[in-house]
């Protein structure tokens, strides 16, 4: 495949949103980040090629604005020559007027739509994730749910079946799965067998040696000069309901103590965005590295005693919280706000959500 077709194919589904019936819409997940992303775009493009008599579609879920945020994604789609003016984002399309036109939704990345895409359920079709299994769909015709590092390792393992894999793929997928996996590091607790077996396959067709690809990539992720804490927190954001508590679960990507010096507001603006949310609880999660792996927690909770409950429940479920102090802070008008280093680097938001959400729905 060369990269024209891809970009060619990518440019007909944006007419083709416009106006036609649609087979196959492919989205990821409501944080937009790259796997989602990279995946939706691979996964169609490999859909489209095995079905040319079907329309199927990638959709980026966000405004077209916020795709800056996610500075990863705007390198890597860079180095895999994807041009941005032929991507879907929501503002690109009336999505109400878009579904009714769609057959089946194909969910990568995750597998339970949320918030207001909750209403197009017994639209999906197809699934294909690295999250837990919600147990939903089960007219879905088809489900590869496998606890892989990254969605696009199941993605790459598809189109290496169908050979399908050039030096822009390559580029794309190989990335991702890096990013995803720390650069395949047992120690970051991501990485698998498959991970390494498709990234192995995959970096044979790219450009560049892994470690410096991986070093790219990750330095493009953490270039985090130009936001604010609005812009941190939304970067990389799930939403969650877990029983009644409405709950965002952010990730960052640099040390509290340097947030806190970059912001001498950081606790009214947590207080500021759950306010904006209407949300009972908020937590960043932040990984980066000094020089090692590290992850940072900060817990904001509208409600003080609660805030303490979850602290204890996460430090028994071997969190190791240790308190971390960030500067001098306005502190919060009403709530609690709290940051901790995270001594166990292996919870991650996909593994931390589930703890909460067994937590207040038991």
């Amino acid at each position: 495949m060369a990269l024209h077709e891809l970009n060619q194919y990518l440019l007909e589904s944006k007419t083709d949103i416009n106006y036609k019936s649609i087979d196959h819409l492919v989205m990821g997940n409501e944080a937009a980040d790259l796997d989602s992303m990279a995946s939706a775009i691979a996964y169609a493009y490999l859909m489209a090629a095995r079905e040319s008599d079907k329309t199927i579609v990638p959709v980026m879920p966000i405004l077209r604005i916020d795709f800056k945020l996610r500075t990863e994604a705007v390198w890597v789609f860079g180095q895999a020559g994807i041009d941005l003016n032929n991507l879907i984002f929501l503002d690109d399309m009336d999505f109400e007027d878009v579904v009714k036109r769609v057959t089946g939704l194909v969910l990568v990345d995750h597998n339970k739509l949320s918030g207001s895409l909750d209403q197009y359920g017994d639209k999906v079709a197809i699934i294909l994730d690295h999250h837990r299994d919600e147990h939903l769909y089960p007219h879905a015709g088809k489900k590869v749910i496998e606890p892989v590092g990254s969605t696009t390792t199941l993605v790459g393992e598809r189109l290496i079946t169908h050979d399908l894999i050039d030096e822009h793929l390559a580029l794309l997928l190989c990335g991702t799965i890096l990013l995803d996996t720390v650069n395949l590091d047992p120690a970051a607790g991501r990485v698998t067998p498959k991970d390494e077996k498709i990234a192995g396959v995959l970096m044979k067709s790219c450009p560049l040696e892994q470690d410096v690809y991986f070093n790219k990539v990750q330095e493009a992720k953490f270039n985090t000069a130009d936001l604010c804490t609005f812009d941190l927190l939304r970067k990389d954001y799930k939403e969650f309901k877990f029983g009644k508590i409405r709950c965002g679960i952010a990730s960052a990507l640099l040390p509290l103590t340097q947030w806190g010096e970059k912001d001498t507001e950081l606790s009214l603006g947590f207080e500021s965005y759950v306010q904006r949310r209407s949300l009972d609880l908020l937590l960043s999660m932040n990984a980066y590295t000094d020089p090692g792996f590290n992850r940072d927690l900060a817990i904001y909770c509208k409600n003080s005693e609660l805030h303490d409950k979850i602290v204890e429940f996460l430090e028994e479920k071997g969190l190791e919280l240790t308190p971390v102090s960030i500067g001098d802070q306005k502190p919060c008008l009403e709530g609690k706000i709290s940051f901790y280093r995270q001594g166990n680097l292996g919870i991650s938001r996909k593994k931390l959500s589930p703890l909460l959400d067994d937590y207040f729905t038991l």
